[in-house]
């Protein structure tokens, strides 16, 4: 049999998926939302994408994927290391989270077939989702730009903080660039994505965001710059544009990018440095370095981790870091080996994304929006199965006597 053709419903889980990944804590909304709520609603979208995928592929027919299988030894990891307890029953819940949360990604596997099914599943779950914050700017621009945040964008109407913003908006411009230069949507369209996309990118102030964006695409571009005329005129036109803006905007985009910070704040990444040197200088047993100390809420000392090789190290330990290093490492390693194509330069972009936002971002080692991009990675570099037709069964020949044969012949 060959691969199925994707049925509707599937872009329904993936969609669950996203939403059971933007997490319930961020900004103060219009309406206010207790935190409880919003752990229930993104729980139950989370069992029902688990119960919908199940439904479609009742048989359990899946397909091998080393992306998956190292995702399953992560998890065995993460519940070796919950077990202690050390981070509280909260480390077993947020288990049996990662537990549904892969199982769904393996009922999806089924249909990885290269194709760029998935690729616009991503692109309309998280646009909708930049709709929300772009209705909550109109509705209450002072709760969508608090004082809080130094008055960078956040989501006023679900608790969004803008590096979530930033990171949505960077990936599916992103994602949306590459398929107008491989002719798969045509320019009016792409514009509807791309213009509010960027201009919410910019209102959040996102340095990560902004460099994986950039970086990624140079990287997705290039890989397609020997086989594709648009992508060479797209590059060209991109660094000419790119130069003129730097002589003419210099200052602009300096402002823009130190977001009023002092020189030495921002050489210590925002604080990040300082809680990251505490947490490599904790004394940690054997165990905790193996393992890590379970699943937690990406915090150490009650600041957040904001590094997701530091997060994972605390959470899973030298395991989790190597398993999450494997992950990267073996999607990087596929998407070289496939030949140009318009499906392999997404998959770059979103890996190259995943590994620079890595940086200064946590999520790595746990269900979130970046093992969701890694996913649609995965998916775009499956190769489709081959179509196979049953064998005619062969036909036994009679056997003919010698003296009827030379009748025959008389």
């Amino acid at each position: 049999m060959g691969a199925d053709h994707t049925p509707k419903i599937a872009g329904t889980v993936w969609g669950l998926l996203v939403l059971n990944t933007l997490g319930s804590a961020g900004a103060k909304t219009i309406v206010p939302l207790p935190r409880s709520l919003i752990q229930l609603v993104t729980m139950g979208a989370l069992i029902a994408a688990f119960t919908l995928a199940l439904a479609l592929n009742v048989r359990l027919r899946i397909r091998p994927s080393a992306f998956l299988f190292l995702l399953t030894l992560l998890l065995v990891s993460s519940v070796i290391s919950s077990a202690h307890l050390e981070s509280g029953l909260g480390a077993l819940f947020r288990c049996v989270r990662l537990t549904l949360f892969v199982g769904t990604l393996w009922l999806l596997s089924r249909w990885w077939d290269g194709g760029l099914t998935f690729v616009r599943h991503h692109i309309r779950m998280y646009f909708a989702v930049l709709g929300s914050v772009a209705a909550g700017l109109v509705v209450s621009p002072g709760a969508a730009m608090p004082d809080l945040y130094g008055g960078r964008l956040v989501g006023a109407l679900w608790p969004l903080t803008p590096p979530q913003i930033g990171q949505y908006a960077a990936v599916i411009t992103g994602l949306t660039v590459l398929l107008v230069l491989g002719r798969r949507t045509d320019r009016a369209s792409a514009a509807v994505v791309i213009v509010p996309s960027i201009v919410l990118l910019a209102l959040t102030h996102t340095r990560t965001a902004t460099l994986g964006l950039l970086m990624g695409l140079a990287l997705a571009i290039g890989s397609l710059f020997l086989t594709s005329a648009a992508a060479r005129r797209f590059f060209t036109w991109a660094v000419l544009c790119s130069a003129v803006a730097a002589a003419a905007l210099g200052s602009v985009l300096e402002a823009w990018f130190l977001r009023g910070q002092s020189q030495e704040n921002f050489s210590n990444l925002t604080g990040r440095a300082k809680v990251w040197d505490a947490l490599l200088a904790a004394p940690r047993s054997t165990s905790e370095q193996l393992f890590g100390v379970g699943l937690g809420d990406k915090s150490f000392g009650g600041l957040p981790i904001d590094n997701s090789w530091l997060a994972v190290y605390q959470e899973q330990g030298l395991t989790g870091v190597a398993l999450v290093a494997a992950i990267i490492i073996v999607l990087g390693g596929v998407a070289l080996l496939r030949p140009p194509s318009l499906s392999r330069a997404c998959a770059i972009f979103l890996i190259s994304y995943c590994a620079i936002a890595s940086y200064t971002e946590a999520g790595l080692g746990d269900a979130s929006p970046y093992l969701l991009h890694l996913t649609v990675a995965a998916a775009l570099l499956a190769t489709p199965a081959q179509a196979t037709t049953p064998a005619t069964p062969e036909v036994p020949r009679r056997h003919i006597p010698h003296w009827a044969r030379r009748s025959e012949v008389t």
